[in-house]
């Protein structure tokens, strides 16, 4: 029979076993368009990191109004405020989920039509540097 928790270290582990519970999905093989196995912890978060900056928000209505980015509607912007708002937009799409927490370390590229913004992204797993998106402008 399981006790109720009577401490701060037992709500502690409790916090501990839903987080690392709550990240357990499973894995994309992006390169090779399938699904394999299962995957947990920081590897989880990049999948999603993908995944969000993969997502054109509002444009499939089976993911919800909070899920994806924004980022069609910057083709033809001035640069500079397509990289200012590259760089708010990134940072509010990642952190909606609640294992990121926090976007830094920007790098932009500019090519003639397209921006290459890199980034590192916290996460309650540890950093994931070097994520990447490229954007038309």
């Amino acid at each position: 029979m399981a006790t109720l928790p009577v401490s701060g270290d037992d709500f502690e582990l409790i916090t501990l076993a839903l987080q690392s519970r709550s990240s357990d999905t499973y894995k994309l093989e992006i390169d090779r368009n399938r699904i394999r196995g299962r995957t947990d912890g920081r590897e989880a978060v990049r999948q999603a990191v993908y995944l969000i900056l993969n997502v054109e928000r509002y444009a499939y209505p089976i993911y919800s109004r909070n899920y994806g980015i924004e980022l069609a509607d910057l083709a033809g912007k001035p640069k500079d405020y397509a990289m200012s708002e590259m760089k708010r937009r990134i940072t509010q799409a990642l952190t909606q989920d609640e294992r990121i927490t926090g976007v830094d370390q920007w790098e932009f590229i500019l090519n003639r039509n397209k921006v290459l913004v890199s980034f590192t992204v916290h996460t309650v797993f540890g950093e994931l540097e070097g994520i990447t998106e490229e954007v038309a402008i």
